[in-house]
């Protein structure tokens, strides 16, 4: 896990401690889960140029290979 701060503003702090006392739960592990149901819900943004481009080819995933290894060949000149 890694650390990290936040700042909650103190209506939030209050609710967070009696939830976390109520439940016998930590405030961070109240967090965590939180933020995990949150992001799971939420979309994640496309990673650019995915489903841009249209080569016109239908076999690129069969020949990713032979691809590959011509522009590793070419070293990088892709045109």
């Amino acid at each position: 896990m890694t650390k990290t701060t936040v700042y909650l503003d103190p209506d939030t702090v209050l609710a967070l401690r009696q939830m976390a006392e109520t439940q016998g739960r930590s405030q961070a592990e109240l967090i965590r889960d939180a933020l995990e149901a949150y992001t799971r819900k939420a979309k994640r943004p496309k990673i650019p140029g995915i489903g841009e481009f249209d080569s016109g080819h239908t076999d690129t995933s069969e020949c990713a290979e032979q691809l590959l290894s011509r522009a590793a060949a070419r070293r990088g000149r892709w045109r």
